[in-house]
């Protein structure tokens, strides 16, 4: 059986209203990211590949 994910705005869209919000959702194994104008399209990662690849934008190492 397949869980729907619950996806929640981002905080760093802001006050954003309408299509101009990042969501997230959270299932035991993975984070789920996408846009809100595009829901059918997500991206899927591990927790730990996305916090890799936040310390890299926050340290301009990428």
């Amino acid at each position: 059986m397949v869980e729907a994910l619950h996806w929640q705005k981002s905080t760093y869209s802001g006050g954003a209203e309408g299509n101009a919000c990042v969501e997230l959702a959270v299932s035991p194994t993975h984070i789920h990211l996408r846009e809100s104008d595009t829901p059918a399209t997500a991206l899927t990662t591990t927790p730990t590949a996305l916090a890799q690849l936040l310390k890299g934008i926050h340290t301009g190492t990428l």
